[in-house]
């Protein structure tokens, strides 16, 4: 059963447009990651500060896996960059098939 991820990111007011340029300059490095079956970076609207990243994934062990393989290694390509999110909040949800 997919399964998908959002990780809401709160970003400061101003901060978006750097968010976004990070996001497609490695917009692509997940793609051949096993399982791997989406992408898509929200940009919040009407009074919401917090942009939400999505992923969609064959099976919770795939996102697992592919979590765990770049914790050592997260967010390569922004070294020397400050983080441009300050808080982030991780949710799970089973695609229900109908």
């Amino acid at each position: 059963m997919s399964i998908v991820v959002i990780n809401a990111l709160s970003v400061p007011e101003g901060a978006g447009e750097e968010l976004e340029k990070r996001f497609a300059a490695r917009k692509e490095s997940v793609d051949s990651s096993p399982g791997f079956e989406g992408f898509k970076l929200l940009r919040p609207v009407n009074g919401e500060d917090r942009y939400f990243v999505y992923t969609q994934w064959a099976t919770r062990a795939d996102f697992e896996n592919w979590r765990d393989q770049r914790s050592g290694a997260a967010h390569a390509g922004s070294e020397g960059k400050k983080p441009v999110a300050h808080g982030a909040d991780l949710m799970e949800f089973e695609i229900v098939e109908l």
